[in-house]
C-alpha cells in the first residue's frame, strides 16, 4: 500500500469540522419545530374528533327524525300523532342533547297523505370535543312519513 498524501487528510479534517459547525448551529431548530408542530397536532386532533362528534350527531338526529314521522304516520288521529312523534324524538335522542326540539306538521294527516317532522338537537362543544369549551352546535333533520291510504 502506498502511503496517502497529508493533503487529503487535511482536506477530510476540513470536512469534518465544517459538518460539526453546521449541526451545532442546527440545535435550536428542533425545539422550534416541535413547539409548532405540536400544537397543530393537537389542534388537528380535536378537530378530527369533533368532526366525528358532530357527523354521530347528525346521524342520531336523523334517526330520530325518521322514527318519529314513521310513529306519527301510523297513528289513528293528528293529535295522537303529534304526541307520539313528541315521545319517538326524545327517546331516541335522551342523553344526547342538551335540548332537544321537535316541530310535528300534520297539515296533511289523512289517508294518503304524509306527516314531516322536524327535529333540532343542541349538542355543547364540550361534548363534542371532550374539552370544556365553551358553545353549542345545533343539529337538526326533518323527515316525511306517508300515510297509508288503506288504513281503517
Amino acid at each position: 500500500m502506498t502511503p496517502q498524501p497529508a493533503h487529503h487528510h487535511h482536506r477530510a479534517v476540513r470536512a469534518l469540522r465544517a459538518v460539526n459547525r453546521r449541526l451545532r448551529n442546527d440545535h435550536g431548530s428542533v425545539a422550534v419545530e416541535l413547539a409548532i408542530g405540536m400544537p397543530m397536532a393537537v389542534l388537528f386532533i380535536f378537530l378530527v374528533v369533533g368532526a366525528y362528534h358532530l357527523g354521530q350527531a347528525n346521524i342520531d338526529v336523523n334517526a330520530a327524525a325518521a322514527a318519529a314521522s314513521r310513529a306519527a304516520s301510523i297513528s289513528r288521529t293528528a293529535g295522537a300523532a303529534d304526541a307520539a312523534a313528541r315521545d319517538s324524538a326524545t327517546a331516541n335522542l335522551a342523553g344526547r342533547c342538551t335540548g332537544v326540539s321537535v316541530v310535528v306538521d300534520t297539515g296533511q294527516f289523512h289517508r294518503g297523505g304524509a306527516v314531516t317532522v322536524h327535529v333540532a338537537c343542541t349538542v355543547t362543544t364540550q361534548g363534542l370535543l371532550g374539552v370544556g369549551l365553551p358553545g353549542q352546535v345545533t343539529v337538526s333533520a326533518s323527515s316525511t312519513s306517508p300515510i297509508d291510504l288503506y288504513r281503517a
